[in-house]
């Protein structure tokens, strides 16, 4: 069997688990204080010390900078936007929305001029996505998806549909009539990103305290089992675990996704299912999948397995089920049966932040000084940079192009109390895999009703 948990295989890459940093020693004042060590925190103090070197900051940390979804993803930096770009338009304008689409596709440059500029290594490798479709339904939806996004203004550089031939040309898909590419992407090691993102963050002056719990928070100050900490600003940037925090269980949905990562492959299987661009891979069922061929020459395949714990729990540092390890080993045997005899080295899960409407969200009040950022519904990686740049302008109080995004402060609903919201979850999870079973089994460009019902009862 494969180890399993020890927080991600990314961390075991990297040679274990980092040594923590000290706890908050007490009681202390400072201009901003961010709740969560992870992208986003890191990335709005690393902003804001660009913007104002003399900002005095501190992050709190209940366990060690990178513990969460930081440290845990698939590694796709895409800057890609699949949000419900209506949902936006409603509480903003059309042309809100394509800047907004605009900004996250720039994220993907940014993030890798930071990283290049301050020495991180992250393994970045710049590629395409390719999300595959292996029936006619699903090649119907990528239609959908393409002409959607040339309606909305996606430069045409930017998206491509090809077909099973050149599909097969690039990673050798079992059943591929098609796939999506998305242009202008990157690979990375998300532990590295994230874990050198907090050396370079503390090199500019900002004090990130680990095993630090925040039990409160309120207008002016932060709680903690280690002492108080008072700020003219607070940033709650804790995405996934947001309703682990006092008052918040019903704000964000603790989501599970758990990712497999098999040994290194050699050659000769690699001749066998081509992969030589090291593409970011993805299939268009409706229980999806993500994966990517490793810096080290592996494929890490990820997917929901157990979508969600009852009352938004949270793993145990990343241990997943055994059928959930079962289950996405049979995802890479059907995709790429070439890979039947490798063997998987290790398994692990997390948890993202979903919202209620589904759509990632940066918040500001100026009046109680109090911020947050998430809801990146698995889009984490090069979302949070852009909440990042957006909380900085907002917390000095800038009049800028980002603070006039659409997903600024737009109206917010709180999800629904238990047991409602576990039968929800599951219940959406169940119709998506019945409608993937279902439409693998019918030659037919259909998307299933049974989908349509879970969109139309989850409000995805």
């Amino acid at each position: 069997m494969p180890r399993n948990g020890d927080i991600s295989f990314w961390h075991t890459d990297m040679g274990g688990l980092p040594p923590y940093r000290p706890a908050l020693p007490g009681d202390r004042a400072v201009d901003v204080c961010i709740i969560g060590a992870g992208y986003t925190g890191l990335w709005t103090a690393w902003y804001l010390k660009k913007a104002a070197p003399d900002l005095s900051i501190a992050i709190v940390e209940r366990d060690f900078a990178g513990f969460g979804a930081s440290g845990r993803n698939g590694g796709w930096l895409t800057g890609a936007f699949y949000w419900n770009r209506d949902r936006y338009a409603k509480s903003g304008s059309r042309e809100g929305v394509i800047s907004l689409e605009r900004a996250l596709r720039g994220t993907v440059d940014e993030i890798i001029r930071v990283t290049e500029s301050e020495g991180i290594d992250a393994d970045i490798h710049r590629t395409d996505e390719l999300i595959a479709a292996c029936t006619p339904a699903q090649m119907a939806r990528l239609r959908d998806d393409y002409a959607t996004a040339m309606d909305w203004e996606v430069p045409q550089e930017r998206m491509q549909l090809i077909g099973a031939s050149d599909m097969t040309d690039r990673i050798r898909v079992q059943n591929a009539v098609g796939a999506l590419v998305l242009h202008g992407v990157a690979r990375v090691q998300p532990a590295k990103l994230v874990r050198g993102l907090a050396q370079v963050v503390e090199r500019a002056g900002v004090s990130i305290y680990e095993q630090t719990t925040v039990t409160g928070m309120s207008k002016g100050q932060v709680t903690t089992d280690h002492g108080t900490i008072r700020a003219e600003k607070i940033i709650r940037a804790t995405e996934g675990y947001t309703a682990s925090l006092p008052g918040q269980g019903r704000d964000m949905l603790a989501m599970n996704s758990s990712i497999v990562v098999t040994e290194p492959l050699p050659d000769l299987i690699w001749d066998q299912i081509g992969w030589q661009g090291g593409e970011l891979l993805g299939d268009a069922v409706h229980g999806y999948c993500y994966a990517q061929r490793t810096a080290g020459n592996r494929i890490a395949m990820g997917g929901r397995g157990v979508p969600y714990r009852f009352g938004n729990a949270i793993d145990d540092r990343g241990q997943t089920q055994q059928k959930t390890i079962a289950m996405l080993q049979a995802i890479i045997h059907r995709l790429l049966p070439q890979v039947a005899d490798i063997k998987l080295d290790h398994a692990w899960c997390g948890v993202l932040g979903v919202p209620r409407d589904w759509c990632a969200r940066v918040d500001y009040d100026p009046t109680s000084g109090i911020g947050a950022a998430g809801g990146y519904v698995g889009l984490g990686v090069s979302t949070s940079n852009l909440a990042g740049q957006t909380l900085a302008d907002l917390v000095l109080e800038r009049d800028t192009e980002l603070t006039k995004l659409p997903w600024v402060n737009r109206p917010k609903r709180t999800w629904e109390p238990e047991p409602l919201r576990w039968l929800g979850v599951h219940g959406m999870y169940h119709l998506y895999h019945m409608a993937d079973r279902r439409e693998a089994q019918r030659d037919t460009p259909q998307t299933s009703r049974l989908a349509r019902i879970a969109n139309f009862l989850s409000g995805r």
